[in-house]
């Protein structure tokens, strides 16, 4: 799983990534559960949409419930991560046709 991981989310991406992510949303009361590992949301998330399988259909291997990806898909796609990530890696040859990519499969989900 590990290495399924890094090849949908590899470092360099990673690291364009991170800064362009919207912040966690405030929690009214406080407590809670803690957020779920980015990364980790990123890889099932990119998984899916790369794929063309149905969110319900995420396979558990990634830890990521189905709700919590989805979650996180819409948040990112509100904040236009998929094409900041593809302006952050424009000058990564290899990097900027996988991060176009799925850009555009995000698009074509438009949050479904």
């Amino acid at each position: 799983m590990e290495a399924l991981a890094r090849r949908l989310v590899p470092d360099a991406m990673w690291e364009a990534a991170r800064p362009l992510m919207p912040g966690p949303r405030p929690r009214r009361q406080g407590g809670g559960r803690a957020a779920a590992d980015a990364r980790t949301v990123m890889a099932a998330v990119v998984y899916v949409i790369t794929s063309g399988c149905a969110w319900q259909h995420l396979p558990p291997v990634f830890g990521v419930t189905v709700p919590t990806a989805h979650r996180w898909y819409t948040r990112w796609t509100s904040a236009d991560l998929w094409q900041g990530l593809c302006e952050a890696t424009a000058d990564n040859p290899g990097l900027a046709d996988w991060t176009r990519t799925i850009r555009d499969c995000a698009a074509s989900r438009v949050y479904d």
